[in-house]
């Protein structure tokens, strides 16, 4: 068994200036990625009104399924044209750590 974290941090718009405002910016990703059957939350910079973290976990019984997934989510944040990925740092664990 194979769990992998990873942690987005990302950039939202100018004009960004409420916690409301980043909500309408952040749930639609959220939704996306939970699609791909992977746990999702915003686990930092919650009272931040311009950054966010995303953190995702995944379980899978193969290491290759597991990066593969993994970069799917990348991607997907990556490819919203509203956020600006400034990092991500991922963490991928076996039954031998």
């Amino acid at each position: 068994m194979y769990t992998g974290t990873a942690l987005f941090d990302v950039l939202l718009p100018d004009g960004t200036n409420s916690l409301k405002a980043k909500r309408s910016y952040v749930r639609p990703v959220v939704a996306a990625l939970r699609k791909l059957d992977v746990a999702v939350a915003e686990v930092g910079d919650q009272d931040v009104h311009r950054r966010s973290q995303l953190g995702v976990a995944a379980v899978s019984g193969d290491s290759g399924h597991l990066a593969e997934i993994l970069d799917a989510c990348e991607r997907l944040v990556a490819g919203r044209p509203e956020l600006e990925l400034l990092s991500v740092r991922r963490r991928v664990r076996g039954d031998e750590d």
